[in-house]
């Protein structure tokens, strides 16, 4: 987000901050994002929502008018929030409810001691779907009806991940807001680790890492970028030897097979 919304978003987190903390996380989650996305299929109430020229206190009155009884005090107080500020784009309105959304799941499993195990589940799972083509299309194809969707996440990771983790699979599945399942996946990723201030790694390897290899390697992306890093670890044979590792728009190469890519570059230079 640019220019008026980068200030509203800032805005929009900080009442979730302030009133976010005796809340039930989870049903704040949920609620936040129902509340996206009937803006999302709601246009012209998005629009009349995010309008810079209409009076706050209008916005207000119609925001309060259709949810107060519907949705907890509190998703309504961040609801309100954030039809109060000042949009760049009417689309960065549901944006922002989702952002929190994100933010509230991601509070839940930290409460829970389960913040890591959500960054590491959020990320096995868009592997998991790059590897396979027939589940992506089930989960994706929008002719599937999203109760089916639900019964299908509940049967694959009930159970077998923390709640925070499928409440975000499957918002994400649902509600997909015109992004792949993959790109959604990370963004959230990205938002869940922003929760504990860390930067998120992506590294590349041949084989696994053992434990104490991923904490040297920690250890020294930590020392480079002044605050932690958290791995999350790719095999892929195709590197050869060695790893690679993407850190925001930051990419180290010591692979085998970057190197021969490299020669070949110079050569054909």
């Amino acid at each position: 987000m640019r220019g008026l919304s980068r200030t509203a978003l800032a805005e929009v987190e900080q009442r979730f901050n302030a009133v976010a903390a005796s809340a039930d996380l989870g049903t704040l989650a949920d609620e936040l994002f129902a509340v996206a996305d009937l803006l999302d299929r709601e246009h012209g109430l998005r629009r009349g929502l995010s309008d810079p020229a209409r009076p706050a206190d209008q916005k207000e009155q119609v925001v309060r008018g259709l949810l107060e009884g519907k949705i907890s005090a509190t998703a309504l107080e961040v609801a309100v929030a954030a039809v109060r500020s000042r949009w760049s784009h009417a689309g960065d309105l549901p944006d922002s409810l989702e952002r929190v959304g994100v933010m509230a799941a991601a509070a839940e499993a930290e409460s829970d001691g389960r913040l890591d195990d959500v960054e590491d589940e959020l990320f096995r799972f868009g592997r998991i779907l790059s590897a396979n083509p027939d589940l992506r299309r089930a989960l994706s194809d929008p002719g599937v009806p999203a109760e089916r969707k639900r019964e299908l996440l509940a049967g694959l990771l009930g159970g077998k991940v923390a709640p925070s983790t499928l409440r975000l699979v499957t918002q994400v599945v649902v509600h997909p807001r015109g992004r792949s399942l993959e790109t959604a996946l990370d963004q959230y990723g990205w938002i869940v680790a922003r929760a504990r201030e860390r930067l998120v790694g992506v590294v590349r390897t041949a084989v696994p890492l053992g434990e104490e290899q991923k904490q040297r390697l920690a250890a020294w992306l930590r020392a480079t970028y002044g605050r932690d890093v958290h791995l999350n670890v790719e095999v892929d044979p195709r590197v050869l030897g060695g790893f690679s590792v993407k850190v925001g728009d930051d990419y180290i190469d010591t692979t085998i097979a970057g190197r021969i890519e490299e020669v070949r570059r110079r050569l054909a230079g």
